[in-house]
C-alpha cells in the first residue's frame, strides 16, 4: 500500500510541473492584462506601463514564470487587482473556499446516495417500470445542459416554492468549519442537490450495468443451485464486486465537484470559489484565475492519488509488487 502511495507522489511531481506550465501558458494567451479596464480616453500611457513593470507584465514569459513558480513556492499567490484589490490571493481564496467546501460535501454525499440508490433499485426491477423512468430520467439529466436545470430549480425552489434564499451564504470566518457547515447549509442545499441531481447519470449507469453483469456470472449461478437466497448473494457478493470500480473513481468525483460548480454558483448566487473563477475572468484578474486553475489542477491530480489509494485498498490486486 506505501509503496503504491509513494509511487504515486512521485509521479504527481513531473505533472505538477507540467500543469503549472500549461496554467501559466493559457493566462498568458488571454486578451488584454488587469490593467486594461482602467483605459480610458484620459489615461495616461506612461502611468499604466508603469503598473505594468510594476506588476512584472512587461518582462519575457519564461522570467514572469519562474518568478510566479519563485512565489507560489513560498506561499505567494500574488495580489489581486481586480476583484479584490489589494488583496492577496491566498487571502481571497481562504475567504471563498469554505462555501465551496461546504457546499461540495453536500454534493458529493448526495451523488453518491441517489446515484447508488437508484442504481440498486434499477438493477433488481431490470426491465420493470421503475427500471425504464430511473433510466429515461438519468438519460435526461445527462442530456439537458446544466444551466437550464439549475435555473428551473432556481425558479422553482426560490420564488415558486420560496423554501431557499436565492443568494449568499451563511458562513462567519470568526466561526469553526463545522458550525459554519451547519449556518451555511440552508443556502447550500439546494445548488448542491441540484448539482447531485444532474451528476447521478455515470455513476448510475456505470454501477447498474456492473451489477447486471455480476448477476448474470457462473458464482451467482451457482450459489442459487446450492440453495442460497438471492438478497444474500447480492449483499455478499455482486454487491461487493460492482462497487469496486465504483469505489476506485471517488478521488475523482469528489473533486470534480468542488471544482466544477462554476455555473451552479453563478446562478444560485452562491460565493464560492466558482462565482470568484468568473469573477476574475470577467476583470482578467491574472493572478487569481492562474491561482484558481492551479488549485483545480492540484485537486484532480489529488482526486487520481485518492482513487488510486481506495482501489489498492478495496482491491489488492491492482497493488504495486
Amino acid at each position: 500500500m506505501w509503496r503504491t502511495i509513494l509511487r504515486r507522489v512521485l509521479i504527481m511531481i513531473p505533472q505538477l510541473i507540467l500543469v503549472s506550465i500549461l496554467i501559466f501558458m493559457l493566462a498568458q494567451l488571454m486578451p488584454g492584462d488587469p490593467f486594461y479596464g482602467s483605459l480610458n480616453p484620459n489615461s495616461d500611457p506612461a502611468t499604466i506601463a508603469r503598473m505594468r513593470h510594476a506588476a512584472g507584465l512587461d518582462l519575457p514569459w519564461y522570467q514572469q514564470y519562474v518568478k510566479w513558480v519563485g512565489n507560489v513556492l513560498h506561499g505567494d499567490l500574488g495580489t489581486s487587482y481586480v476583484v479584490n484589490k489589494g488583496w492577496t490571493v491566498t487571502r481571497i481564496i481562504g475567504q471563498r473556499i469554505w462555501p465551496t467546501l461546504s457546499m461540495g460535501i453536500i454534493a458529493a454525499v448526495l451523488t453518491y446516495v441517489l446515484s447508488i440508490s437508484q442504481a440498486l433499485l434499477a438493477a433488481r426491477n431490470e426491465n420493470k417500470i421503475i427500471d425504464r423512468i430511473l433510466i429515461v430520467w438519468n438519460t435526461m439529466t445527462s442530456a439537458v445542459p446544466s444551466f437550464v436545470f439549475y435555473f428551473v430549480m432556481m425558479v422553482l425552489f426560490v420564488y415558486i416554492i420560496p423554501i431557499f434564499p436565492s443568494s449568499g451564504t451563511g458562513i462567519d470566518d470568526t466561526q469553526s468549519f463545522t458550525t459554519n457547515f451547519f449556518s451555511n447549509l440552508r443556502y447550500a442545499f439546494l445548488p448542491a442537490l441540484t448539482i447531485a441531481l444532474f451528476s447521478t447519470n455515470s455513476i448510475f449507469q456505470y454501477l447498474r450495468s456492473n451489477l447486471l453483469d455480476q448477476q448474470a456470472q457462473d458464482y451467482v449461478r451457482t450459489a442459487r443451485a446450492k440453495g442460497v437466497q438471492i438478497k444474500d448473494v447480492f449483499r455478499k457478493h455482486i454487491l461487493r464486486n460492482a462497487f469496486l470500480p465504483i469505489a476506485s473513481a471517488i478521488g475523482y468525483s469528489i473533486t470534480g465537484i468542488l471544482g466544477g460548480a462554476i455555473f451552479a454558483e453563478t446562478v444560485f448566487g452562491y460565493p464560492g470559489l466558482g462565482a470568484l473563477f468568473v469573477q476574475a475572468l470577467s476583470g482578467r484578474d491574472y493572478t487569481v484565475i492562474t491561482a484558481l486553475m492551479l488549485l483545480q489542477g492540484v485537486l484532480a491530480l489529488l482526486g487520481g492519488l485518492l482513487s488510486d489509494i481506495i482501489s489498492a485498498w478495496v482491491d489488492p490486486r491492482v497493488r504495486v509488487k
